[in-house]
């Protein structure tokens, strides 16, 4: 069957005839003037190759081939004005329920805790299933294949009017040596910062950050020891050497190793990173993902 430019409205009225045994009486059912209604029912007669139904003196007498469709049209009616007419409100104390969450490392370690926390007390028929990621673009592709329902992370460089972004969490960098964490408020001289060999965080691969960026506007250039794709790995490292880092503060709070790190202000003008709840734009709407979405805002602003 060939199913190209078919009408919704030929179901509906389908469904108006099958009720109705009268094509006058029909129409009026579904607001269409009765010619309308005649040729619909010509239509449908054409789409389906059956005349559907037969005249008699009882009214509209339905075939065999229609009153075998006559329960599943008048189901998918229902489904679909369900679907699209009324929403029920999202009552996540009895729901039952995955939602499916892409995470960086970042918000995996300083937000998930406080979600499982919450949803725990409360909810416990909602189920979290997260997915890694680092590379910020592949939030995309992981919303697009409708494997997630939504991401936190930096983000992506490539979302367009599909993908839509709120602020989350806000971080801002220290630097950490191997030391007395009584020593962080003292500040550490520019010289003392290039002479320290440097922990670079990667999860793209790439030779340089903000930090090589900010130093190389000024003509510098920082010593590297070794980049590592995973952040909460570097306070470990820096912790038993005598490296230095600069990563994001709650990393270094976070941490096991904060017991013996001392943090510092960063010797140059660094900016604050920005976490991004992020989902698809098909997604915006539906109740359950809406409060989804909500719930984890709120967590994020009690941190």
């Amino acid at each position: 069957m060939d199913f190209h430019g078919i009408d919704l409205n030929l179901l509906v009225a389908f469904d108006a005839l099958m009720n109705e045994r009268n094509v006058t009486r029909a129409a009026t059912r579904v607001g269409v003037s009765q010619p309308a209604m005649s040729a619909a029912l010509s239509r449908l007669r054409t789409l389906l190759g059956d005349p559907l139904f037969q005249r008699s003196a009882d009214g509209l007498l339905p075939t065999p081939r229609a009153r075998d469709l006559a329960l599943p049209v008048a189901e998918a009616l229902r489904q679909i004005e369900s679907a699209m007419v009324s929403q029920p409100m999202f009552q996540p104390e009895k729901a039952s329920v995955t939602f499916k969450l892409g995470l960086q490392d970042y918000p995996t370690v300083v937000l998930l805790p406080a979600l499982l926390e919450a949803l725990e007390k409360t909810m416990p028929g909602i189920v979290l299933n997260v997915f890694a990621f680092n590379d910020r673009n592949a939030a995309v592709d992981l919303l697009d294949a409708g494997i997630i329902d939504a991401a936190i992370g930096v983000p992506p460089t490539n979302a367009d009017g599909r993908i839509l972004t709120q602020q989350l969490l806000r971080d801002e960098f220290v630097t950490i040596v191997s030391g007395d964490p009584l020593a962080s408020e003292q500040a550490m001289a520019m010289q003392t910062y290039l002479d320290l060999p440097h922990v670079l965080v990667s999860p793209e691969g790439q030779l340089h950050g903000l930090v090589d960026q900010a130093l190389a506007q000024q003509g510098l250039k920082r010593k590297l020891a070794l980049t590592l794709p995973q952040i909460f790995a570097v306070p470990a490292v820096v912790a038993r050497t005598n490296m230095t880092a600069t990563i994001l503060k709650r990393v270094a709070v976070h941490a096991q190793a904060s017991h013996r790190l001392a943090m510092f202000a960063p010797p140059l003008a660094l900016p604050e990173i920005v976490f991004h709840l992020i989902w698809h734009r098909r997604s915006d709407t539906h109740p359950a993902q809406l409060w989804f979405r909500e719930f984890i805002a709120k967590q994020a602003v009690a941190l």
